[in-house]
């Protein structure tokens, strides 16, 4: 028999369960959630309530920053999830996600994608600073522009590859740290096609950044160079810059027509000499 306090505690969350209900209407397996009077923990709650009763898409609406959407969905292997976001999420959108898809119609905030292992999320605007930290695999679209220090720590172990394609342009150290995956960055939101962000890469050691349109050398941080494009870059361009394009109504092929900067590491322990080891 549960002592009395862990008898209240469930009990407690029982009923708290069956109070978010209401927020949420479920038809076949498709949730509606209005997360307009939601907090944070409440809408994780509620999603994961209504997967557990079969549901196997979530529909968000009214969402206003609230955090971690997507983080706790850890279900039975191969059990997956689509959720479509309308309104503008919080810190850490998928944080640590591991299959399941999330498409939001409109911007987000700073994390996207933190520490995400597997899937895909597709945002239609812009996002904030460190999109795709510590990311080590599935797949990331921006529409428009992301902030600072994207893609920092970003890594890849054997055949996970994570791979962020933004639209627009970055904010300064892009691909800070970077240890593995790809990022390509097209300026479709550039006039000229010249980005502007300074110290890309800076600590660079492993992974690959293809830039559309042109950097200054000045602009780059000393751990990385410079590589000639070859057969193989193009059909890895041309595999995900055609995915971005079916997201977001582009035309790859006019994309595809300009220039681009192939970036890579020029060692794979650029802070070697300042240990003792």
């Amino acid at each position: 028999m549960l002592p009395v306090v862990f008898r209240d505690a469930f009990l407690e969350g029982v009923r708290k369960i069956d109070e978010l209900i209401e927020h949420a209407s479920i038809e076949g397996d498709v949730a509606k959630i209005d997360a307009s009077r939601l907090n944070h923990k409440e809408v994780n709650d509620l999603m994961r309530e209504c997967v557990l009763k079969g549901a196997k898409k979530l529909i968000l609406k009214n969402v206003c920053g609230q955090r971690y959407i997507g983080t706790r969905l850890h279900l039975p292997e191969g059990k997956k999830v689509e959720i479509e976001i309308y309104g503008t999420p919080g810190n850490d959108l998928g944080a640590f996600l591991d299959g399941h898809r999330i498409v939001l119609h409109g911007n987000a905030q700073d994390g996207v994608g933190n520490t995400m292992n597997d899937g895909e999320i597709v945002v239609e605007g812009r996002a904030g600073d460190v999109v795709a930290m510590a990311m080590r695999g599935g797949k990331i679209f921006i529409r428009d522009d992301v902030g600072y220090r994207t893609a920092i720590h970003m890594k890849q172990y054997m055949d996970k590859i994570p791979v962020l394609v933004v639209g627009g342009t970055s904010q300064d150290f892009l691909g800070e740290y970077m240890a593995g995956g790809m990022v390509i960055l097209l300026g479709l939101t550039l006039e000229k096609l010249k980005h502007r962000a300074y110290y890309i890469g800076t600590g660079m050691h492993g992974g690959v950044i293809y830039l559309r349109g042109e950097v200054e050398k000045y602009q780059l941080g000393k751990e990385v160079g410079v590589v000639d494009m070859e057969e193989e870059d193009w059909k890895t361009l041309e595999k995900h810059v055609g995915e971005f394009s079916s997201y977001f109504g582009y035309d790859a092929d006019e994309i595809l027509a300009e220039k681009f900067m192939k970036l890579l590491p020029l060692t794979k322990r650029p802070y070697g000499r300042i240990y003792t080891y």
